[in-house]
């Protein structure tokens, strides 16, 4: 039985690009695999035959030897090496083709393939962390704070190249500058990193003493840090090229300083608004009256206290609270009032306050309106 054309079997005209020829056969492909087509006896052939035709007409050379002399360039003369059927038997023929799509398909998901050809790059330095504590006055004003950080500076040595002497590192012969390696794995092409070189496609045959071939040593680092008014618990401030440096000339990581804001003994913070628990006499409530209170910025203000003033009432002082960090603005103080109870009494202060709660019965509404409600649920609930 004779061949059928190679362009009528992917279904393409004589004389379709490489694009064109790898679009139709990826299609044919998944038409005719014999997974997809378990009750089609006649797709295993067929796939072959679509592997066949693809296998020649995907190669410039084949291609143009085929157009010229049709079935018969790889044929006879031709050698059997030439010829395109000669590797399709059991699954083998399967894994062939499929390496080509898996190629197309997956490459650049595999890391393969880039400008520089598929070479990797330098290794990119790790990002460093720093936690910082500092106080709720440092958050409110801002502070310009010098920071030690144990990180990977370039080796001085070999100016971060990894080789003694000035030497270049050489292109691996493993993967030949890739920095990975292909194994054939059933129906699938599997990329791995090189074992040799690590994945960074070069090797040093004369590594630097200093480093020992990476190109970066041990060091402690000072470095002045800006830390901008209004910071809160979580704020990250980031240092770019500050972390770890590269291997081998490769580009340094960050900085992230994550901060933590310390809890204050008078003020308690909600996002730029503070609040202070004053303390009053009972007295001072009822009777009303002005305190002086403290301000974050060391200052004082003063506050006028309401007669009548009941536990927990509270005043707002304005943009006298934390600033914004980067939106600007200032946020509000609220001073909340804990009215306190008098303890160890004398006797004549519980005289004093026995003849008061009897002059007093007509002036606690609130005291008035619970007990009439409880009043109230009991009759209620009799009834």
């Amino acid at each position: 039985m004779s061949k059928r054309d190679y362009y009528e079997v992917l279904g393409v005209k004589k004389g379709a690009s490489a694009d064109e020829i790898k679009k139709a056969y990826r299609q044919k492909a998944k038409e005719l695999h014999p997974d997809r087509n378990a009750d089609n006896p006649d797709a295993e052939s067929r796939f072959k035959e679509a592997n066949e035709a693809y296998e020649v007409l995907k190669d410039a050379d084949k291609k143009a030897a085929y157009d010229r002399f049709g079935h018969a360039a790889f044929e006879g003369g031709m050698g059997a090496s030439a010829r395109p059927g000669s590797g399709f038997q059991g699954n083998g023929d399967f894994a062939s083709a499929f390496s080509d799509v898996f190629d197309d398909l997956f490459g650049d998901f595999m890391g393969r393939r880039g400008g520089d050809g598929g070479r990797t790059r330098a290794a990119r330095g790790a990002d460093l962390r720093y936690n910082m504590r500092v106080t709720l006055e440092e958050a409110f004003s801002g502070l310009q704070k010098t920071i030690n950080v144990p990180t990977s500076v370039p080796c001085e040595a070999c100016s971060g190249t990894g080789a003694e002497g000035g030497s270049e590192p050489q292109t691996c012969p493993t993967c030949s500058g890739m920095g990975k390696v292909r194994a054939q794995q059933g129906f699938f092409t599997v990329e791995r990193t090189c074992p040799t070189c690590s994945g960074m496609g070069q090797i040093i045959k004369n590594p630097c003493t200093g480093c020992h071939g990476q190109g970066r040593v041990e060091k402690q680092k000072s470095l002045s840090v800006n830390i901008p008014a209004g910071v809160e618990t979580g704020t990250r401030i980031r240092l770019a090229g500050e972390g770890e440096a590269g291997m081998r000339g490769g580009p340094p990581g960050d900085l992230y300083i994550f901060i933590e804001v310390a809890q204050h003994e008078i003020f308690e913070r909600e996002a730029t608004n503070l609040f202070c628990r004053v303390p009053v006499s009972m007295a001072s409530a009822a009777l009303g009256g002005d305190i002086e209170v403290p301000t974050i910025d060391g200052g004082r203000s003063r506050v006028k206290i309401p007669a009548g003033s009941q536990n927990g009432r509270q005043m707002r002082l304005r943009g006298k609270g934390m600033p914004a960090l980067q939106r600007g603005g200032v946020g509000d103080m609220f001073i909340e009032l804990a009215v306190e109870t008098p303890v160890n009494l004398t006797s004549r202060q519980k005289e004093l306050l026995q003849e008061f709660e009897k002059l007093s019965e007509e002036n606690n509404p609130q005291s008035s309106s619970f007990f009439r409600s409880v009043k109230n649920f009991w009759e209620a609930m009799k009834g």
